[in-house]
């Protein structure tokens, strides 16, 4: 490696830099995500070592899938954002009728917008009514989009989902949870900020459980997150435990966090189940 030639950087440096917050930052160094020393009591970080950390956050986008599409999720952003209801629904309508699959219209358009509007209540250009009406909103798409993904056959067995305490993030878990259903497995979604008792409790007392997932959307909720994951691995230790969310960035980290295994997007999700568990029977493919 070519040694750096320009000055070292502070983690709140490399946190203006990667535009979040600076306790993630900290984070990544105590996981041993991000390389840094600690130098008259503070911790600096090499302009090298930064990169590696965007080269390997990078590598966890969803690769393109398919054809070339029309912009359905700049078109449902646009409509959330406007807080048009049916309008968001048409755009919806209008991506199935042209051939788009219920994964993909969850995966392709509905996350990718809901990315969007966060990060520019994030980027302080959206506010955070804007924000929520969003979300309620999708939330009813998704209440109507659901039932589709209910398949015909003999369960695969459970997957129980949920998100620590402190993490009020249920969108991406109602998302990945339809996706999980339409692979031919129950889903059993305990939604956002789960007591860690409740979380192990459900977990222990469903019946032919799977898997187990940990979704964790802020750094914040980190903590928890490692604390209700220990737990489970007590309580269920023969049974996978995933780690997933905004905040996990990579493979590495999710094992640091007590993880068996990490993957960056529903599909992922879905393979890492056929590979944990086995592969779908004929009845699914």
């Amino acid at each position: 490696m070519t040694p750096d030639v320009a000055p070292p950087l502070t983690l709140q440096e490399v946190a203006d830099l990667l535009g979040v917050h600076y306790m993630t930052v900290y984070r990544y160094v105590r996981l041993g995500l991000l390389e840094a020393q600690k130098v008259a009591g503070t911790w600096q970080v090499t302009p090298s070592a930064l990169e590696e950390l965007r080269v390997r956050s990078a590598a966890t986008a969803a690769p393109p899938r398919g054809r070339r599409r029309a912009p359905w999720s700049e078109r449902l952003e646009h409509r959330l954002v406007a807080g048009d209801s049916r309008g968001s629904w048409s755009v919806i309508e209008a991506a199935l009728a042209a051939g788009t699959e219920l994964d993909e219209v969850y995966l392709d358009i509905v996350a990718p917008a809901l990315r969007t509007i966060g990060q520019r209540w994030a980027d302080g250009t959206l506010d955070v009514g804007i924000e929520h009406r969003a979300s309620v909103i999708t939330g009813r798409l998704l209440g109507r989009l659901g039932p589709r993904f209910l398949r015909r056959g003999r369960s695969r067995g459970v997957v129980v989902l949920g998100a620590p305490t402190g993490e009020r993030h249920a969108l991406p878990l109602a998302l990945l949870s339809d996706v999980v259903r339409g692979a031919g497995w129950d889903v059993s979604d305990l939604g956002a900020d789960v007591p860690t008792r409740s979380f192990v409790r459900t977990a222990a007392t469903t019946e032919r459980l799977r898997v187990v997932g940990v979704s964790i959307s802020t750094p914040e909720s980190m903590e928890a997150g490692e604390e209700v994951i220990a737990e489970l691995r007590s309580a269920v230790s023969r049974v996978p435990i995933l780690a997933g969310g905004h905040a996990v960035v990579d493979e590495a980290h999710a094992r640091a966090l007590g993880a068996d295994a990490w993957a960056p997007h529903g599909r992922a999700v879905v393979a890492l189940l056929d590979s944990l568990v086995g592969p779908p029977p004929d009845a699914f493919r």
